[in-house]
């Protein structure tokens, strides 16, 4: 009963004999107890009576009491607390040898068995308890996440944290890792050819968005790496560009990471366009950002690396408005509230419910948060503090501001 029973599992199918009988056991736990507990208590009925005859014929009905605790002692050392600490120390050194002892046992007392068995399940029923779901073992995803976290040295920390990443996944939606988009690089046909090629050619994307106008009018992606070379020659036209464009894929708001790793996978593609009940395009979501939220960030791309934070030399972080709160929180350690808006930016004009001027201060979940720069309707950079503090009643204007 000690046995991890996923280790049981992995033995028995790797051709463990012993394993495979204790696995066989244990889908009936009220079998194998039953015909323990059958030669436990046969052996223990059967010791008090053999110490009462021999307390009897030595010492009289006075040496009853004397045989008896004895025997009690006898039993809780050498039957009880001994062996059983034993087996739940080394549950496979005893597990294993009683399995070959057990099964034959079974077999042999299965009647007497059956019929213990039938008569205490009658009582459990009347409880509401099913034997048949006890041998039924599923771990939660956060007991999951406790397996993973107590592996220790068994797996190695990084791709510990990769798995806990995978179970995050199921947290997280394309809003979370998504381009916004006033972000959005893309080719627009209405600008004049010789600056789409400049793009295209200078381009830190392998994949872009072509539209007329405005990115609500997207014809399609175009795979730069595969136009490269004629583009450099000069012999690429815009009808040649429209001709080479791969239809887009349009991705539901709220749409959860893991099920959209798995679109990708169906529909072969790796970037496509959040889009709102509504049709308006809200972003652009890629798999190469779904993967860094399992294996962390691996970009090279100078202007990804810019939405992450930099530390000063007094360790205050220096941020983007538009980071999400997700990579805030792995950046802080922290626990800022994912159900709302998915930027840092969205959580100060939550929080301040205008928009701020730069200077201006505030605590977000007890982070000092200083206004460095805003842009627009937009703030456009912050500093954090990374040590909570008391939180103030109200948001205030720094000194200056």
């Amino acid at each position: 009963m000690a046995m991890n029973r996923y280790r049981l599992r992995h033995l028995a199918r790797s051709g463990h004999r012993g394993a495979r009988i204790a696995e066989r056991l244990l889908k009936r736990p009220d079998r194998v107890l039953g015909v323990i507990l059958l030669g436990n208590n046969f052996v223990n009925i059967a010791a008090s009576s053999l110490a009462t005859l021999i307390a009897l014929r030595l010492g009289g009905e006075g040496a009853i009491a004397i045989a008896a605790g004895l025997l009690t002692l006898v039993i809780l050392i050498f039957a009880e607390v001994t062996p059983k600490t034993l087996a739940a120390v080394h549950p496979e050194r005893l597990a294993f040898p009683a399995a070959y002892a057990l099964w034959p046992l079974l077999r042999l007392l299965y009647p007497l068995v059956w019929l213990v068995n039938t008569a205490a399940n009658g009582l459990l029923a009347l409880l509401r308890v099913r034997v048949e779901d006890l041998s039924a073992e599923h771990l939660s995803q956060e007991e999951l996440r406790t397996v993973v976290n107590e592996a220790g040295g068994l797996i190695p920390r990084r791709h510990q944290r990769m798995l806990l990443n995978i179970l995050d996944l199921e947290e997280a939606a394309v809003e979370d890792i998504m381009i916004p988009r006033p972000d959005i690089v893309g080719i627009d046909l209405e600008e004049p050819w010789h600056q789409s090629v400049e793009r295209l050619i200078h381009s830190p994307y392998s994949r872009l968005p072509v539209y007329h106008g405005t990115v609500d009018n997207v014809l399609g992606f175009i795979h730069v790496r595969r136009i490269i070379s004629e583009l450099v020659r000069g012999d690429f036209t815009p009808q040649d560009l429209e001709a080479r464009l791969t239809a887009p894929l349009f991705i539901p708001e709220g749409t959860g990471l893991h099920t959209q790793l798995l679109n990708f996978q169906r529909h072969r593609t790796r970037v496509g366009l959040v889009v709102d009940e509504y049709g308006d395009i809200l972003g652009l979501a890629a798999l190469q950002d779904i993967l860094e939220e399992i294996v962390g960030e691996f970009t090279t791309d100078p202007q990804e690396q810019t939405r992450s934070a930099h530390r000063k030399e007094d360790g205050t972080l220096v941020v983007e408005g538009r980071i999400s709160v997700r990579e805030l929180n792995r950046l802080l350690g922290a626990d800022l509230s994912t159900d709302g808006p998915r930027t840092l930016n969205g959580l100060i004009l939550e929080k301040l419910e205008s928009i701020p001027e730069a200077g201006t201060s505030l605590l977000l979940d007890g982070y000092p948060v200083t206004i460095v720069q805003t842009q627009g309707n937009r703030v456009k950079a912050v500093e954090i503090q990374p040590h909570r503090v008391r939180p103030v009643n109200s948001p205030r204007k720094s000194p200056g501001a």
